[in-house]
């Protein structure tokens, strides 16, 4: 890891992908080109959201951040058993099972390993879906994406937006907006 990536983020700055460190641009510069302010502000209507509030976009970018982390950690504690289990049933089953076993027992070891695998998979799944599906996030995701059309917008239009600038992208099926969810708040340390 770089002293960057050790670091925290200062003073209008917020972690991108791989955790590097990005100073976030102005709403002034998207202000000023005028295909993304009318992008700005239509979004801005439709996803309850002002993205001209510089400190209200550095929240969103901040909160995407943990979003990004918290999806890879889940995926990593569910991704990791699924793969592995039957990776290693597979093993046993070549190995000892299909050449030592009794017919009785093999057809009891595939009875468990579908077990196995069907309850091990269903986690992953409901890992996934919990989620994936939660709305307060799914706001966070939907914004953020948003924000990445608009940032999009100023740079193709001469905007003073440096190239290749990292934000969050959209996930397309798990960034929908619902404008019942709760906001999220960033943790005491992320603070401004």
């Amino acid at each position: 890891m770089s002293d960057e990536q050790d670091r925290e983020p200062g003073p209008w700055e917020y972690r991108a992908r791989e955790g590097i460190i990005r100073k976030m641009i102005p709403g002034d510069v998207i202000a000023a080109v005028p295909a993304a302010r009318e992008a700005a502000e239509s979004e801005g209507r439709r996803l309850q959201f002002d993205f001209f509030d510089d400190e209200a976009v550095l929240k969103m970018l901040r909160l995407r951040h943990i979003d990004d982390k918290q999806l890879y950690s889940a995926g990593a504690k569910a991704g990791l058993p699924a793969g592995l289990i039957p990776f290693g049933l597979v093993l046993y089953w070549g190995a000892y099972v299909r050449y030592w076993e009794s017919t009785r027992n093999q057809s009891l070891f595939y009875a468990g390993a579908g077990l196995v695998v069907v309850l091990t998979l269903g986690y992953f799944v409901m890992m996934l879906i919990r989620q994936w599906g939660n709305r307060p996030r799914q706001k966070v995701r939907a914004r953020a994406a948003a924000y990445r059309k608009i940032a999009h917008i100023a740079a193709e239009n001469g905007g003073d937006v440096p190239t290749f600038y990292p934000h969050y992208g959209p996930y397309p099926f798990a960034a929908n907006f619902h404008a019942d969810a709760a906001e999220l708040d960033l943790p005491e340390k992320d603070r401004f």
